[in-house]
């Protein structure tokens, strides 16, 4: 594989310099109002917590889910440096030639190798690179590639540096936490994002990779992973079909903090966050 790099300026208050670097991986994005909650807090949060680099998941960014051009755009200009996706990648067509056009855009790099765009990119910072990978669990998921052997394949790619972060978009919390300690000393950090609920085990793992089940979500705190809650509960009631229109109201953004070391490649805090209305 050929490493796709890109260059990102570095805020005049970051830690790049002493060593430590602050990566804010934030959980799925929920439609226009997600992506306007993230525009309202993340620049004030990126000075507070002096952060260097933000991976959000943005499938579910375009109203009715999947990602289109404006949420993607909406989410880069708002702060966010790498958008990753998941099982809605590709729920809207328009999205497509983004994948293979814009280099801070991942789909799951298990998805067959026909599908638009990558699950691989470097973030070159100046006088440090960090590699972000995304990968998509088979848990009652899609029959994809096994994301052990992708894991493995692509972290043999030459010239990997050694801070990588992995969103690992996963139904199963079974499925999510294996990942984790087979990833275990080999990246920096994995997330779980997918099931919209964080989860309360943030933690270094015992070869130092930074590890939370499930990042959680930013969208309306009064509702069913996003949507409207009476919707849900009548589906789940009657097996009719229903359109899923999203909740509107106060909202949150869950996030996790990873602190590394740049000379080891690994973890050395984890801090799960969430900021409300």
């Amino acid at each position: 594989m050929v490493l796709t790099r890109f260059c990102l300026s570095t805020a005049t208050n970051c830690s790049i310099g002493d060593g430590i670097l602050n990566i804010l991986c934030i959980g799925d994005v929920v439609g226009s109002i997600g992506c306007q909650f993230l525009r309202s807090r993340l620049p004030t949060l990126k000075k507070t917590k002096a952060i260097d680099l933000v991976i959000a998941n943005g499938e579910n960014s375009a109203d009715g889910n999947g990602i289109t051009p404006a949420s993607a755009e909406h989410l880069l200009d708002s702060g966010v440096d790498v958008i990753t996706t998941g099982n809605h990648s590709f729920r809207r067509r328009e999205s497509y030639d983004l994948y293979d056009t814009w280099d801070n855009l991942l789909r799951p790099a298990n998805f067959p190798s026909q599908a638009p765009g990558k699950g691989l990119c470097v973030v070159d910072k100046g006088r440090v690179q960090v590699a972000v990978i995304n990968l998509m669990g088979t848990v009652y998921l899609e029959s994809l590639r096994c994301p052990f052997e992708t894991l493995d394949a692509l972290l043999k790619t030459p010239d990997l540096p050694k801070l990588c972060v992995v969103d690992f978009h996963a139904e199963a919390t079974g499925e999510k936490r294996a990942m984790g300690f087979y990833a275990d000393g080999r990246v920096t950090a994995l997330f779980g994002t997918h099931t919209h609920v964080p989860t309360a085990d943030a933690c270094l793992l015992p070869h130092g990779t930074g590890y939370l089940t499930d990042a959680g979500m930013t969208g309306v705190i009064d509702s069913v992973l996003g949507v409207k809650k009476e919707i849900i509960i009548g589906k789940l009631r009657t097996k009719m079909p229903a359109r899923f229109d999203l909740a509107k109201g106060p909202c949150k953004m869950d996030a996790v903090l990873f602190t590394a070391d740049e000379s080891t490649g690994l973890c050395t805090g984890v801090e799960r966050l969430t900021l409300m209305d």
